[in-house]
């Protein structure tokens, strides 16, 4: 719940600035629902996609204050998170809500960008590779292919704290779930992209991008300054 009209000013600058890294680097900003049609406008023609935070499970309805994929679509977004840790806390929405959310949106032809992690609790206990399996299972419908799904893995703990998973826990984690969705969706889960997200920052990305099975980064606070984001957007230029 960030950017007001005036926060355009940083989305023409980053789409300016991904000019610098064309057809090496896929970059995508989620902006408010507020702010979507005006984003998708001003990128158009730029290599920056724009996507949304968030949709509902059905098409319409009485669901005052929710957004549809078809109105995503509508807005010209091609993207929606989906299941982010902090809906998934603060609304309390469970794997079977987050995969309805994702045929909805699969339905409306965006990609849908699921996302899963453990809690300090459950990681403190052991169970973070059963947490993601669960996650996994319950979150991604079966129609998921690697054209319209795309994994993020945020541990909760990890994210705005500052704090992240050692490499060992992150490339243990993104070889768990790669072995989850090539088993259960065989080349589509091969070639699924799975991002890392949890206080990624231009002095770790180059870090964290190398590591076997993370296909990119889904950024929080970083950004929000066009700098800071082109920083870590242009990683892959130089791996």
């Amino acid at each position: 719940m960030n950017g007001l009209r005036s926060s355009l000013e940083t989305l023409a600058a980053v789409a300016a600035g991904t000019a610098a890294f064309a057809g090496k680097t896929d970059t995508m900003i989620c902006p408010p629902a507020t702010l979507l049609h005006e984003a998708a406008m001003l990128c158009a023609g730029t290599d920056l996609r724009i996507g949304a935070q968030d949709c509902h499970a059905s098409s319409f309805g009485a669901y005052t204050g929710e957004t549809s994929a078809e109105m995503i679509v509508d807005g010209g977004g091609k993207f929606v998170i989906i299941g982010h840790s902090e809906r998934r806390t603060l609304q309390k929405e469970t794997d079977a809500l987050v995969r309805g959310k994702a045929q909805a949106a699969h339905a409306a032809g965006l990609i849908a960008i699921i996302c899963i992690g453990e809690t300090e609790s459950e990681r403190n206990a052991g169970e973070t590779l059963k947490v993601l399996e669960n996650q996994l299972a319950g979150s991604v419908p079966d129609g998921a292919t690697a054209a319209n799904t795309v994994i993020a893995y945020e541990p909760v703990w990890a994210i705005g704290t500052g704090r992240t998973p050692t490499i060992a826990d992150i490339t243990e984690a993104h070889a768990f779930m790669r072995a989850e969705i090539s088993n259960r969706f065989g080349d589509e889960g091969k070639g699924m992209r799975v991002l890392y997200g949890g206080s990624v920052k231009a002095s770790n990305a180059a870090e964290l991008m190398a590591i076997d099975n993370v296909d990119g980064a889904l950024i929080g606070g970083a950004s929000l300054k066009a700098a800071d984001f082109l920083a870590i957007a242009g990683i892959y230029d130089r791996l």
